[in-house]
């Protein structure tokens, strides 16, 4: 079956997509503007569906576009699977296991990536091109395929580990090689060699690829994979939502290398924009952790985290802690005039952000000024407090970022802290020696009471104990967030 169009309306569905794409992101960078941002996003990838899918490539007769569409059940039926186990995961998943969702979705980009280089290569449909210009373009594509591989397996199987780490399958703790540095340098001479061999035994347009030429692109995939794993097998657990941003931006770079290949303006575009808003935001994370990208890909901070807190050279613990009650939080919280509530990992395992939704009502009738203090690497990706809250409806203009509350701490009467550890730990500014030394961390233990909640006196994820457990004006309210602040909850309103 045969599908006549004209040769111009695909090109301006992509303009008309790649405008939605771009409104889609600057709608996404604004809690009040996100929904909308779905939505462009929503509609613009439905028109670049639409007009790739017949605006395939076909004979052309003046300005119309003779497309065949012998293929296009198989098209429907993939995406009918594609599509029915999306809607499946996104009524399953649950907020804590979007982390890891991310990171799976992430691999697939790269897999995508990786075959549809093979499948560019094994095409031995001539080049549309002049013949004096065809060596110059099979060079060219040959170098566009190879890259993509790179990329596409590096960002799989990197995402396949960061799956595992975030969904606790593999541990948080860095595996460091003995002279990773080493291997890596090799195994990028080796890649960097093969590629010559590759374009040099090209031949895309006379012949189909013998299992000589196929060789160095396969040795090449390899080693790519293991990369990808010794990468991000280094990488500690403190710095998994630097990874998540760094996979994202991966992925993008993965997908404008396939339009590449396939010759599809928007597919470069689309993977450009990713590419690029994931690299900033991975620049944002470091910045936020007073880290550097480079000594984030070389691993060894944090580690998996949970681990019990440390003692001092003599046995004895780091210092005392103050336990309190929900009653005597649900007092301290009615006699308070300013309240900052900092959510953590804990909050979204417990799904607690309901409840705190709702002692945040209680407490603005009651003509209390609360606020929420967000750090940008809080939770295991960016963005995951800011999500959970919106789900629960807490008020966008409440929700505010490090940055702009830090200040305000020591006019603050109850700091509360549900679930976070090292985003609060004040040894980054107060101990040189610390692993985190330098990061920036939201300061609650300058308020007049700091209350945290957990569930036991375990270090963070980066692994790291927390001297704020022991300060004197610091409160610690053990349990299970969502039961603890049910019963807060019930207190206040009593």
């Amino acid at each position: 079956m045969n599908f006549a169009i004209p040769a111009t309306l695909t090109t301006v569905a992509y303009i008309g997509a790649t405008i939605l794409f771009i409104l889609s992101l600057g709608g996404l960078s604004n809690p009040e503007t996100s929904r909308r941002g779905n939505w462009f996003g929503i509609i613009g990838m439905t028109i670049a569906i639409l007009a790739t899918v017949f605006g395939m490539r076909g004979s052309q007769t003046g300005d119309v576009q003779i497309v065949a569409l012998h293929g296009l059940p198989w098209i429907v039926g993939a995406m009918a699977v594609g599509g029915t186990i999306g809607l499946i995961l996104a009524k399953k998943v649950k907020m804590t296991q979007m982390p890891e969702l991310v990171a799976i979705m992430h691999s697939l980009v790269g897999l995508a990536a990786c075959t549809i280089g093979f499948a560019s290569f094994i095409d031995t449909t001539p080049l549309d091109v002049p013949l004096k210009d065809l060596a110059a373009s099979e060079n060219i594509h040959l170098i566009e395929i190879y890259v993509g591989i790179l990329i596409g397996a590096v960002t799989f199987s990197g995402s396949v580990i960061a799956f595992g780490k975030l969904s606790g399958r593999i541990g948080g703790k860095p595996v460091i090689l003995p002279g990773r540095n080493l291997i890596n340098l090799l195994g990028l001479a080796v890649v960097i060699y093969y590629g010559y061999v590759f374009v040099a035994a090209g031949g895309l347009h006379e012949q189909a690829p013998t299992v000589q030429i196929l060789i160095p692109l396969i040795v090449m995939t390899a080693i790519s994979l293991l990369f990808g794993i010794h990468m991000v097998m280094a990488i500690g657990g403190a710095d998994m939502p630097v990874v998540v941003s760094m996979l994202n931006s991966y992925s993008g770079w993965a997908a404008a290398a396939t339009g590449f290949m396939l010759s599809n303006d928007l597919l470069i575009v689309v993977g450009a924009l990713v590419g690029s808003s994931g690299a900033i935001l991975s620049y944002i994370m470091c910045r936020a952790m007073n880290r550097k990208f480079l000594a984030v890909i070389s691993g060894g901070f944090g580690t998996g985290g949970g681990a019990a807190a440390k003692k001092k050279d003599d046995g004895e613990p780091q210092g005392e802690v103050t336990p309190i009650s929900a009653t005597d939080t649900a007092e301290l919280l009615k006699e308070a005039k300013s309240v900052i509530i900092v959510p953590g990992y804990g909050m979204a395992v417990a799904q607690a952000q309901h409840t705190v939704y709702e002692i945040t009502k209680v407490l603005r009738e009651q003509g209390k000024n609360v606020r929420f203090g967000i750090h940008p690497v809080a939770g295991r990706m960016p963005g995951h407090m800011n999500v959970l809250l919106a789900e629960a409806k807490v008020p966008y203009d409440i929700v505010m970022e490090m940055d702009e509350l830090n200040g305000d701490f020591p006019e603050t009467d109850v700091s509360m802290v549900i679930g976070a550890n090292d985003i609060v730990n004040p040894a980054a500014q107060e101990d040189p020696t610390s692993p985190i030394a330098g990061m920036p961390v939201l300061e609650v233990w300058k308020a007049k009471t700091s209350i945290v909640m957990k569930r036991s006196m375990a270090s963070g994820y980066a692994g790291v104990d927390n001297p704020l457990f022991y300060k004197e004006n610091n409160r610690m309210l053990f349990g299970d967030a969502k039961k603890m602040l049910d019963e807060v909850l019930v207190a206040l309103k009593a």
